[in-house]
């Protein structure tokens, strides 16, 4: 193998300054409260409950597709358009209002009411 003149092997080592060691403190005390939450049972623990949803947040919140108010179903955790028939899923108190993740409610009673007029 042959040297090619004027390369040479740069290599870079990591800088090493003052803020190393508290870096360094700070992701180990990251690191084990993550590890006492995974041992308490963290988020995922059976028989807690999601946050509450604010239904303060109704007065601001309309319906993507109609533009229209929505109702809060708190049976179901779920935001209600009867206009369109769809509901949008709260996760975790937070409302997922992408049109492709609602699904569709109320098919039966609209296919009713036309023959009862």
């Amino acid at each position: 193998m042959q040297a090619l003149p004027g390369l040479r092997l740069v290599t870079r080592l990591p800088r090493w300054g003052k803020a190393a060691p508290a870096r360094d403190a700070a992701r180990r005390a990251w690191c084990s409260a993550a590890e006492r939450e995974d041992k308490a049972g963290g988020a995922g623990a059976q028989g807690q409950q999601p946050p509450p949803f604010d239904p303060r947040l109704l007065e601001i919140l309309a319906c993507p597709l109609s533009k229209k108010p929505l109702r809060y179903e708190e049976s179901t955790n779920e935001l209600i358009n009867e206009e369109l028939g769809i509901a949008y899923p709260i996760t975790d108190g937070i409302p997922n209002m992408i049109p492709q993740a609602a699904r569709m409610i109320g098919k039966e009673k609209r296919e009713e009411e036309p023959g009862q007029t």
